[in-house]
């Protein structure tokens, strides 16, 4: 068993890190009260979702990873003995990333993921329609790594990776029994389609891998963007174990049974029937 905290932070309506970072602790301190071993933020969660915006001058919402914003999450995790996977946008000597740092009970570093899908989406002159220019702010990383922490292998998946079904099933095929989520899901110019549609990924990756998926998203108005929040944990067998609201700010809780992704795989058991054969076009 593993219990997991999702750290549903509010919209960020200023570009400096103070508020950020006082709300992350104050999600520690609630995740160690109740328990929790690994907590889960949202996609760049210390920074506005600046990549709808196009500005030269972005270095402001990036942090090191050896820098003082990282050293007091790390501090965080430690001092509450409460393991963390951090979404940052972090700046590095060769790269500026799309990141999730992992930070064990200790805030000892256990390694980093790098977003490997990076979208980019036309703005419209609807209300909130303001598009996404990622691919001129982030490196696409170039690895799927496993990670192994509190008895548990997982992958992780930023936002616009959980729309494509190969890598969750390279990571599955690794070994990972739960694959996590960092998100910044807005509803942009469609609420009614991008509202209904928001649970169809997370089910289909743990339904397809027999895998948790544990989805973290952001909360609340942020300029012209409305996130939807409903953070979410999706059993292996594709059914929804947990949901937050969409109004607030909010540490969801839930025991994940590692167990469960053993059985579920056993019940519909696609590593015994897929035919890599066949599959060659997809990779190439």
């Amino acid at each position: 068993m593993l219990r997991v905290g999702l750290a549903q932070t509010g919209p960020v309506l200023t570009d400096g890190f103070a508020a950020g970072l006082a709300g992350a602790e104050a999600m520690f301190a609630d995740a160690a009260q109740r328990g929790v071993q690994l907590l889960l933020f949202s996609e760049l969660f210390l920074a506005p979702f600046f990549p709808n915006r196009l500005e030269k001058s972005f270095d402001r919402f990036f942090v090191s990873p050896d820098g003082p914003e990282v050293a007091r999450l790390r501090d965080a995790a430690a001092r509450h003995g409460v393991a963390a996977v951090l979404g940052l946008a972090l700046r590095e000597p060769a790269a500026y990333s799309n990141a999730a740092l992992v930070v064990d009970q200790r805030g000892s570093v256990v390694g980093t993921y790098r977003k490997t899908h990076i979208p980019a989406y036309f703005p419209t002159d609807a209300p909130g329609g303001t598009g996404s220019f990622e691919k001129l702010y982030f490196t696409p990383g170039n690895a799927l790594p496993v990670f192994e922490l509190l008895g548990c292998r997982f992958g992780i998946q930023i936002c616009n990776d959980r729309l494509y079904p190969e890598p969750s099933r390279v990571l599955a095929l690794a070994g990972a029994e739960a694959i996590l989520m960092p998100i910044c899901f807005s509803t942009y110019a469609d609420p009614g389609r991008r509202a209904s549609i928001w649970e169809v990924p997370l089910r289909a990756r743990a339904y397809e891998n027999g895998v948790w998926v544990v989805a973290a998203n952001r909360v609340g108005v942020e300029g012209p963007r409305h996130h939807l929040g409903r953070s979410m944990v999706v059993d292996p067998r594709g059914m929804i174990a947990a949901e937050a609201g969409t109004e607030g700010a909010q540490l969801l809780v839930h025991d994940l049974d590692l167990d469960e992704a053993v059985r579920a795989r056993k019940d519909f058991p696609w590593w015994r029937d897929r035919r890599p054969d066949l599959y060659r076009a997809v990779a190439q």
